[in-house]
């Protein structure tokens, strides 16, 4: 995926991380560790590792959100983000 894709995918994202923000019942920590990597978007000078890093994050805690449990799908998802996620932090 080339840098300007993955900034498109970021930054639909999140679209919808501030969907689920907006939503009732929806753990308001869900995005803290999204939040504390400081990469937006519009932050086309960081690197493509680092926005990688980030849509890994903010998948995994979208995930999180749709998820029932652990193991329904949005569950499993949501723990295949978190192996991406913390594989592309090591290599940051």
């Amino acid at each position: 995926m080339h840098k300007d894709e993955l900034l498109e995918l970021h930054d639909q994202m999140v679209t919808i991380m501030e969907y689920f923000s907006d939503l009732d019942g929806v753990d308001s920590g869900l995005f803290d560790q999204y939040q504390e990597l400081d990469v937006t978007p519009n932050d086309v000078h960081k690197s493509k590792s680092e926005h990688k890093h980030a849509v890994f994050v903010l998948g995994n805690a979208l995930a999180n959100a749709m998820s029932e449990d652990e193991f329904s799908d949005a569950g499993r998802v949501g723990k295949r983000m978190k192996e991406l996620a913390e594989d592309a932090e090591q290599k940051l």
